[in-house]
């Protein structure tokens, strides 16, 4: 595995196509192709096939995009820092989980950007399995998403705001007419964002509550992509109760009902408990529980159906 092999994979898994990848690297289609057969030959995964709505990964092939990103996108980041400094801007790095990302994250960072005319604000997509490594090594200065089982001592962690995770359809699916056992939630075709590859969150947790095989998973680019092909009818998908609340409305997806088709969870803030964190880290902490912004999180753009965040995604908000 080759960082060339890696910067191909890459720039299909963002752009979507071989043939925009190409024109993007300034390469030909049959090397990029050439690359990513490599790559399958190597790992011995399909990693990705193409669907109506964009790429549908396997579970490995989000993981391989996930850490490719993160590999190119050091340098990405050491620029930021560097050049921030520079400029005698503060930096503050927030490390998010997918799900908080791609719907939440967007409003929220919005606001609180806009309290401070010298604060930078980098935002990066993280596995929440990690967050407290990447704190204690400050590469990150807050993370927002699931708390992790075991807070470590040295460590701080506020409530951000509590949701609820609802499995939802098509209105043609078979399953809306019905109260689903688990079993016969276990067998659907299950259409996942980013956030079902990771350790930890409330995707994975309902995932693993019903024992879906990983062959009934088909893992793509967003969570947005994800719902719109549920909408054609393709399988079920997880989704936040806000975020889907609108369609369930106008019937173009259904809420399936019962117990095993939903779960509440939450976000916390997390923070070192030292005094070595920045004011800035402290401060946002603080200001994502209160309403106006639990509003705005509420109310964010979320991410485009072609939109990949995968486990580093950079953000820069000025």
């Amino acid at each position: 595995m080759t960082p060339t092999q890696l910067r191909a994979y890459s720039a299909v898994v963002r752009l979507g196509s071989v043939k925009q990848a190409a024109a993007h690297l300034s390469v030909s289609e049959s090397a990029v192709s050439l690359h990513i057969a490599q790559l399958r030959r190597e790992l011995g995964d399909q990693l990705f096939s193409r669907t109506a709505a964009g790429l549908a990964f396997t579970p490995g092939g989000l993981r391989l995009a996930s850490r490719a990103t993160e590999l190119l996108g050091l340098q990405d980041i050491t620029v930021l820092e560097v050049s921030a400094a520079g400029r005698g801007r503060r930096l503050l790095r927030v490390g998010a989980s997918s799900l908080f990302a791609e719907h939440a994250a967007p409003g929220l960072i919005e606001l609180f950007a806009g309290r401070a005319d010298d604060l930078d604000l980098e935002l990066s997509v993280r596995e929440p399995g990690a967050f407290l490594t990447l704190l204690q090594t400050r590469t990150i200065d807050i993370a927002i998403g699931p708390q992790p089982a075991v807070l470590e001592p040295g460590f701080g962690s506020r409530p951000v705001m509590n949701y609820r995770v609802v499995v939802v359809a098509g209105p043609d699916h078979p399953l809306v007419h019905q109260r689903p056992s688990a079993a016969r939630l276990r067998d659907q075709t299950w259409l996942l964002g980013p956030s079902a590859a990771a350790e930890v969150g409330a995707v994975p947790d309902l995932l693993r509550r019903l024992g879906v095989p990983e062959a009934n998973q088909q893992i793509y680019q967003s969570n947005a992509a994800a719902l719109e092909e549920a909408k054609r009818g393709h399988g079920v998908t997880p989704a936040l109760s806000f975020a889907v609340a609108p369609d369930v409305r106008n019937g173009r997806l259904v809420q399936l009902p019962g117990p095993h088709a939903q779960l509440d969870a939450g976000w916390h803030a997390i923070t070192l408990a030292d005094q070595g964190n920045p004011s800035a880290a402290a401060e946002l902490a603080r200001f994502a529980s209160t309403p106006r912004a639990i509003q705005a999180m509420m109310r964010g753009a979320g991410a485009k159906v072609g939109h990949f965040r995968p486990s580093v995604h950079v953000t820069l908000w000025s």
